[in-house]
C-alpha cells in the first residue's frame, strides 16, 4: 500500500536529515496521474519542509533541491530520485508498487485498503455527533432536504471509515409557532380519513390553506398563538394531536430514508428540548447575559462593544421558547448525554448566522467545546422540477430517477438480464443523484439537471455504476482465472502502472476529505479511476491471454473494483453487481 512506501522515502530523508521520519510523511504526497506518462510516483516539497523548519527557511530553494537531491541514494525499493522545481521526485521500484499495493486484496483486506495510513495519525479520533437531514414534521419531505440528508450521510460515513465512533442524529422540527398553525387549521380544515388515506400530503394542503388563511385572518393568527401556547403548556388535546403529526411523519420519513440507503441512530426533535430551552434563559438572565429588549422579548448582546447593536433574540415577550433557545439546550444536552467530541452541524448557508450566534453563545456561557461543534453548509439546488409540476418532494424525485434509469436501462444494447430491474434502476438512479450534487463545492449552488445527470458517459453516477458491474462482470467470467499465482512484475504495461499510481493517492483523498469535509474529492478520484479502469479494459484483455498474465491482470481490475466500491459506499452510494 501507499504507506509501505511513503515509510521507506520518509526513512531514507530521516537518516539524511538526521530527523524523524515522521516529520516527512505529510510532506510527502502521491503524484497526480495526467493523461500522459508519469515517470515518478511520489514527490516531496522543500517549501514545506523549509515552512516546518526542517530546512533552513533562507537561501536559494533550488539549491536546496539540488543538494538534498545528490545525497539521497537509490534502493530497492525507490529506483529513481530527481530533483524538480523546488521538489523532489521519487520513482518506486515496479515490480513492488505492483505486489504492495495488489497484495490486500488477495488476502480478503480489501476494505481496509488505503485506511491504515500514517497520513491518519494526526486526525483526532473519538465520537463525533452528525446532526443532519433534519425535516419538520407533517410536512412531506422537500427535495431541499435531499441535500443535507446525503452530505450528512457521507461526513458520518466518512468518519466511521477513518475511526471515529459516530452517533448519526436526525433533529426534526417538531415545534414551534409552525405547530400552532398546523394545529388551529387542523380544526379548520382537517380531515381525519385524508389523514388516513395520504397522511403528509393531506397535513402539507392543511399548512398551506391555514398559512393563505392567516395573511388576511387575524383570528387564525391568534388561534395558531393559543394553540402553540397550549402545546408548551402541555394541554393533552393538544399535545395529543401534535403526538399524531409526529409519528406519521417519521414512519413516512424512514421509507424515504430506506430508498436512501440511509440511517439514524437517533431521531431527536426540538420538542425533547422544551423544558431545558426554559431553563436556559434562567441560566442566561443568572449570568446576567440575557437582557429585555424595549418590545419586552429576552435577548443576548452579541455586539463586540456591548452596545446592543447586535443581539439574539431567546425569548419571545410571552416567555415562549424560539428556536435557538431549543438549539442551546439540544447542544448542552447533547453533550451531557454522549461526551461527544465534536459535533458537526450540516444545513443550508442561510443558516450560517444562526450557528454563529449558537456558538457565540454557548462560548459565552463557559462551554469551551463549543470551539469543537462545527457548521456544515451547503448551497441550493436550482431547477430540480420533475414533469408534474413545480412542488418537489423527495418521493417524486427518487421515482423519476427510478423510471428515467429505467427507460435508459431498456434503450441500452448492453444492459443485461436483471431479476430485479426496477431496484437496480433505483440504485443506479440514487448514485445519478449523489454524484451530480457533490462533484462541486458544497457551498455552491448548482443547476439541477435530469439528462446530464443520468448519461452513461461523461463524470456521472450512472458511470460509476456501469464501470463497477462492468469489473464484477469481467471477475465472475474469468473465475477459474483467479486461482492461478500472482506474478507483479507481469503488470508493467503504461496503462496498469498508472491505475497502480492513481491508487497511491486513495488515502491523501481520504485524508483531504476529512479535513474540509468535501466529498468532491473522492468523487473526482473515483471517476478519473472509473476512466483509467475503461482504458486498461481496452488494452490489457483476460480473456485470451497466457494464464499468468491474465491473472496478474484480473488482481489490478479487483483491487481497482474494491477501491472504486469502498468510495462509491463512502460517498453513500450502494454499488451494483449488474446493469
Amino acid at each position: 500500500m501507499a504507506c509501505f512506501f511513503r515509510k521507506r522515502i520518509a526513512a531514507k530523508l530521516g537518516r539524511t536529515l538526521q530527523q524523524s521520519d515522521d516529520v516527512f510523511i505529510p510532506a510527502l504526497a502521491a503524484i497526480p496521474v495526467l493523461k500522459k506518462q508519469q515517470p515518478a510516483d511520489f514527490k516531496l516539497s522543500l517549501s514545506t519542509l523549509r515552512i516546518n523548519g526542517i530546512l533552513p527557511s533562507r537561501g536559494d530553494i533550488q539549491l536546496q533541491t539540488d543538494n538534498l537531491a545528490s545525497q539521497l541514494k537509490q534502493d530497492s525499493v525507490v529506483e529513481d530520485i530527481s530533483a524538480g522545481c523546488g521538489v523532489i521526485n521519487f520513482k518506486v521500484n515496479r515490480r513492488l508498487l505492483a505486489e504492495k499495493l495488489l497484495e490486500p486484496f488477495g488476502k480478503g483486506e480489501d476494505e481496509k485498503f488505503g485506511l491504515n495510513s500514517e497520513l491518519f495519525n494526526t486526525l483526532k479520533k473519538g465520537t463525533t455527533l452528525v446532526e443532519y437531514s433534519s425535516p419538520n414534521i407533517a410536512k412531506k419531505f422537500h427535495a431541499g432536504h435531499l441535500r443535507s440528508t446525503i452530505i450528512g450521510n457521507f461526513i458520518a460515513n466518512l468518519k466511521e471509515s477513518l475511526g471515529n465512533n459516530v452517533i448519526r442524529m436526525n433533529y426534526l422540527g417538531d415545534w414551534g409557532m409552525q405547530f400552532g398553525l398546523l394545529g388551529a387549521g387542523f380544526g379548520q380544515f382537517g380531515c381525519e380519513e385524508k389523514l388516513k388515506e395520504n397522511p403528509l400530503q393531506h397535513l402539507f394542503e392543511v399548512y398551506v390553506q391555514v398559512n393563505k388563511e392567516a395573511e388576511c385572518n387575524e383570528d387564525i393568527k391568534k388561534a395558531a398563538r393559543n394553540f402553540f401556547k397550549q402545546l408548551e403548556q402541555h394541554e393533552s388535546q393538544a399535545v395529543s394531536l401534535w403526538q399524531q403529526f409526529r409519528e406519521i411523519t417519521v414512519k413516512e420519513y424512514q421509507h424515504v430514508y430506506k430508498r436512501l440507503g440511509v440511517h439514524f441512530d437517533i431521531y431527536s426533535g426540538e420538542s425533547f428540548h422544551q423544558a431545558q430551552a426554559q431553563e436556559v434563559g434562567q441560566q442566561l438572565q443568572s449570568q446576567g447575559l440575557l437582557k429585555t429588549s424595549d418590545k419586552g422579548t429576552g435577548v443576548v448582546d452579541l455586539s463586540p462593544d456591548g452596545d446592543m447593536s447586535s443581539v439574539c433574540t431567546l425569548l419571545r415577550s410571552d416567555g415562549t421558547t424560539l428556536y435557538i433557545t431549543r438549539d442551546i439546550a439540544a447542544a448542552i444536552s447533547r453533550k451531557e448525554n454522549y461526551c461527544f467530541d465534536e459535533m458537526i452541524y450540516v444545513t443550508d448557508k442561510s443558516q450560517k448566522h444562526h450557528f454563529y450566534q449558537l456558538f457565540h453563545i454557548l462560548l459565552a456561557m463557559g462551554h469551551s467545546w463549543a470551539g469543537r461543534c462545527q457548521h456544515v453548509s451547503f448551497g441550493l439546488v436550482q431547477g430540480m422540477k420533475t414533469r408534474t409540476g413545480d412542488v418537489v418532494f423527495l418521493e417524486d424525485v427518487l421515482d423519476e430517477a427510478r423510471m428515467r434509469m429505467l427507460h435508459n436501462m431498456r434503450q441500452s444494447n448492453t444492459t443485461k438480464e436483471l431479476e430485479n430491474p426496477e431496484d437496480t434502476a433505483e440504485k443506479v438512479g440514487i448514485s445519478a443523484l449523489i454524484v451530480q450534487d457533490f462533484k462541486g463545492p458544497l457551498q455552491s449552488d448548482y443547476k439541477f439537471d435530469w439528462d446530464r445527470m443520468l448519461q452513461a458517459q461523461g463524470d456521472t453516477g450512472v458511470f460509476l455504476q456501469y464501470t463497477h458491474a462492468r469489473l464484477c462482470s469481467l471477475m465472475q467470467r474469468n473465475k477459474d482465472v483467479a486461482a492461478a499465482t500472482f506474478d507483479p512484475s507481469l503488470l508493467h504495461e503504461q496503462t496498469c502502472v498508472t491505475i497502480l499510481q492513481h491508487l497511491l493517492r486513495y488515502d491523501e483523498v481520504l485524508y483531504q476529505s476529512a479535513q474540509d469535509l468535501q466529498p468532491k474529492h473522492l468523487v473526482n478520484f473515483l471517476l478519473k479511476l472509473c476512466h483509467f479502469i475503461a482504458s486498461a479494459h481496452r488494452e490489457l484483455p483476460v480473456k485470451g491471454s497466457p494464464l499468468d498474465i491474465a491473472q496478474a491482470r484480473l488482481q489490478l481490475f479487483s483491487g481497482a473494483c474494491s477501491v472504486l466500491a469502498n468510495g462509491m459506499r463512502i460517498l453513500g452510494i450502494t454499488p451494483v453487481n449488474k446493469m
